[in-house]
């Protein structure tokens, strides 16, 4: 299995997937496949600018034991895309980053390390209808997925109007962990604590604290 992504076949409409998952009725509140504990349905992918590639730990691209037992190392996670039934993926607005930015949190809950493309895809709703806006990766990227030994949790930051310009306001967050790897179904809609105005979105890159993924959005 391969955790590599070619930007031309990454490439989808955001808004038409968007509808398309609220008119099959997705969402927590419909029932729709979650990935974690109180999670709901996805925003799938844009025009993703990241590319992942492998980066095998070993000849046999296996990688090599961790300090977890086999299979917890990065190595082994460039080569074995996460599972949405074993994530947990929450949203935050954590204090000491701009009242515009919000933390998107993934946790991994198996018992193997795994890998998320380098960001996640991120969407927005607003009283049950998407709002056809996709937040917009750092252009230029790529390298190795982002590896998640079991237990450990992926941070994203999100800023939803970089500029303040205003726009329409947003109540719900649409969050796919792995536009390339999971299906539209595999994401999540979770509501905004705070609603906020959005206007050309952007979201960071996945690392291990809200701190370094707020500074890919600069």
């Amino acid at each position: 299995m391969r955790i590599h992504r070619s930007r031309a076949a990454a490439v989808a409409t955001f808004t038409g997937l968007v509808l398309a998952l609220t008119g099959c009725g997705g969402g927590a509140a419909n029932g729709a496949p979650a990935a974690g504990p109180g999670t709901g349905a996805p925003s799938p992918s844009g025009t993703p600018a990241a590319t992942a590639s492998p980066v095998p730990a070993g000849a046999d691209g296996k990688g090599t034991q961790g300090p977890g037992g086999p299979g917890t190392d990065d190595g082994y996670a460039y080569t074995h895309p996460c599972s949405a039934r074993n994530l947990t993926v929450r949203v935050s607005a954590p204090e000491g980053l701009p009242a515009t930015v919000r933390v998107v949190t993934v946790t991994n809950n198996g018992t193997t390390s795994c890998g998320l493309d380098l960001h996640p895809t991120v969407g927005f709703s607003a009283k049950g209808a998407a709002l056809g806006i996709q937040a917009v990766p750092p252009q230029g990227i790529g390298g190795p997925a982002h590896p998640v030994r079991p237990g450990a949790t992926a941070y994203a930051a999100v800023d939803l109007d970089p500029s303040g310009a205003g726009g329409p306001v947003a109540d719900e967050i649409n969050i796919l962990a792995d536009g390339y790897h999971m299906a539209n179904a595999d994401g999540v809609s979770l509501p905004l604590a705070v609603p906020g105005t959005v206007a050309k979105p952007r979201v960071g890159l996945y690392h291990s604290s809200a701190r370094d993924s707020f500074e890919t959005l600069r």
